[in-house]
């Protein structure tokens, strides 16, 4: 075994002399050496796995330098019992060729930035020779060209973003998405004083926990005052194409409530508005909302749970109720960076993906395993910055909505199951109906355009090569992804707020059911 291991590190040694990834006679000595061998095998695979035990080994070696005679004399007091031959080196044979290995990507303060945060922490990113830095920005348009200029390798984006990008509205640029970070997340908050004339609109409201999903009935008339009065009732989301934005669109437009129109002239989205939606960071969502320069808002958690425990508002709705199992972010990437850098891509798809799975994973009795401990990571002042306690009032399986209303919601959160990182067309094609609907695209499409733009922007080939290595590794079951033949349309639904059915084959039909805004 011990001669095995040997030639495992020579034939590395010798395979990557030619990428310099160490000097072409002798290692340097690490300047320090971890705690334990089992901790540097975890980070690394293969034949660098057997190569960090024997250079652990040899710590006490009297040269500055490392030879190859020194590695053979280390060698000899290595226990590798415990290793597989045949497991080691079928994993090393797996690892990509990789063009870049040394990542930077942005994110934004919300708990679904929890695979890229995962992925870094887990050591899934090193487990592909990956290594990430992940850096949080200060907006999403911010993020955005960041990622367009290079600055970024990629980034946790705004399901629109790429979308909007590629389409032309507002920055023009070719951003691509092979994986889906997340379904739901997001809530829709009203301050104290709305809330409490909503519950004065509708006596149903006002229970210590009444009925769900609350529609924006109870807030019409309440908004039909400030008009008379010749006041402007605003409201916040995070982002023109953000999920946000099209989801408290849905939301009150179900109800009656003209959320404004987007034109060619005006893209500030307020045209014929009875609700004005203006932008607000995530982060500042709350404390707008206190100072009264808006009256509620839709964002992501933290920040719905954060109103509760500063006793500033209410979340009224969360968009697993205004569409279930929707999605809400995704990993993206310009054109040029996936055509420079292919390989690197499916190798941070593969991170992610198990990421997204540990994130997911639950006992038999269908109790988390691992969100806790998520929350205590994304707590962290360098990730969301917000207390475990707030984090995990959602990430947990539950959903605070009053402090006399907490409810169990295990699927507020879905980072995997239900084929959540899946890059569905037909999820890109409602974004296009949504973007079209409120004419931030200006003139009606045929309904081939819109299958064609989400092939342009969604990336399945590039999912199926990620899981397709996952799964010869033993990390993925075939089961765990849609088949083969799955051709990237989810089953038509009506599990809207207004129950509306929506086919992504028929995004036509799907906009003529509407009364407001565009309807071809």
């Amino acid at each position: 075994m011990i001669f095995r291991t040997l030639k495992w590190v020579r034939n590395g040694f010798e395979r990557r002399r030619a990428t310099e990834l160490v000097p072409p006679r002798t290692f340097g000595r690490p300047s320090s050496t971890r705690g334990n061998a089992a901790g540097a095998f975890r980070r690394t695979t293969g034949w660098a796995a057997v190569l960090g035990l024997v250079v652990f080994a040899c710590s006490g070696c009297s040269s500055n330098e490392i030879t190859l005679a020194d590695l053979e004399a280390a060698a000899s007091n290595v226990d590798v019992s415990d290793l597989d031959a045949d497991s080691l080196m079928k994993e090393s044979e797996s690892q990509l060729d990789l063009e870049k290995s040394d990542l930077k990507f942005g994110f934004i303060k919300l708990t679904d930035c929890a695979p890229l945060v995962i992925a870094k922490e887990k050591g899934y990113f090193a487990d592909e020779g990956l290594n990430v830095e992940i850096e949080a920005q200060s907006n999403w348009k911010v993020l955005l060209d960041r990622v367009i200029d290079g600055q970024l390798d990629g980034a946790h984006m705004l399901a629109g973003q790429p979308i909007g990008a590629t389409i032309g509205f507002g920055t023009k640029a070719d951003i691509i998405t092979a994986y889906s970070l997340d379904y739901n997340g997001n809530g829709i908050t009203v301050s104290n004083e709305i809330w409490k004339q909503m519950q004065e609109n509708d006596p149903d409201l006002q229970s210590e926990k009444p009925e769900h999903p609350i529609t924006a009935d109870s807030l019409k008339p309440i908004v039909e005052k400030f008009k008379q009065e010749g006041k402007d009732f605003s409201m916040g989301m995070v982002f023109p194409v953000s999920t946000h934005n099209y989801e408290i669109r849905y939301w009150l437009a179900a109800a009656g409530i003209h959320p404004g129109m987007y034109t060619a002239q005006d893209i500030t989205g307020v045209q014929d508005a009875d609700v004005l939606l203006s932008v607000t960071p995530p982060p500042q969502m709350p404390a707008t909302l206190e100072a009264g320069t808006i009256y509620g808002y839709c964002v992501g958690e933290p920040w719905n749970q954060q109103a509760v425990v500063k006793e500033i508002g209410v979340p009224v709705t969360t968009n697993y109720d205004i569409w279930k199992n929707n999605p809400e972010k995704v990993f993206g990437v310009t054109k040029e960076w996936n055509d420079t850098h292919p390989n690197t891509h499916v190798a941070v798809v593969k991170a992610l993906m198990r990421a997204g799975k540990w994130l997911d994973a639950v006992d038999e009795d269908g109790n988390f395993l691992n969100r806790q401990e998520a929350c205590k990571i994304l707590s962290g002042s360098e990730y969301v910055g917000a207390d475990e306690d707030v984090i995990d009032n959602s990430m947990t399986g539950t959903f605070v909505f009053q402090k006399t209303d907490v409810r169990p919601m295990p699927d507020f959160n879905v980072f995997f199951k239900y084929n959540a990182t899946y890059p569905h067309y037909s999820d890109c094609v409602w974004f296009l109906t949504q973007m079209r609907r409120w004419g931030q695209i200006t003139e009606a499409k045929p309904a081939e355009w819109y299958e064609q733009t989400a092939k342009q922007i969604y990336r399945p080939d590039i999912y199926r090569k990620a899981a397709e290595m996952l799964i010869s590794e033993g990390k993925l079951d075939a089961t765990e992804v849609p088949p083969p033949d799955y051709d990237g349309y989810r089953e038509p639904t009506d599990e809207f707020i207004d129950g509306k059915k929506y086919d992504g084959k028929d995004p036509l039909g799907y906009l003529s059911n509407f009364e407001i805004g565009h309807t071809e």
